[in-house]
């Protein structure tokens, strides 16, 4: 089971991690908190003071169209925001 799934790179989530030293991350859905410390702690090689876990819910879309009315809905996902001990940062561009 891979815990981590991907970094959330969005400008909220880049100015909250230069502000607040705090990174956002996509995580399995199954993975519980410690769990993804521990993920994070052994991938980025920085110590984790806090984790809180976010579950995304589908967001649902309908569009009219010739053929009549679509809906569907994106997939729901677990959200981790991770805060990093004070001087220690996460350099997520290094595999671009």
């Amino acid at each position: 089971m891979s815990i981590l799934i991907k970094p959330i790179i969005t400008e909220k989530a880049t100015a909250d991690s230069e502000l607040n030293n705090r990174y956002s991350f996509v995580v399995n859905n199954k993975a519980n908190k410690i769990e993804i410390k521990g993920a994070i702690e052994s991938a980025y090689g920085v110590s984790v003071t806090k984790v809180r876990t976010i579950n995304v819910r589908p967001d649902r879309k309908s569009r009219f169209t010739k053929t009549g009315v679509i809906t569907g809905k994106t997939s729901a996902y677990k959200k981790a925001l991770v805060q990093v001990a004070e001087g220690e940062t996460i350099d997520l561009y290094s595999n671009l």
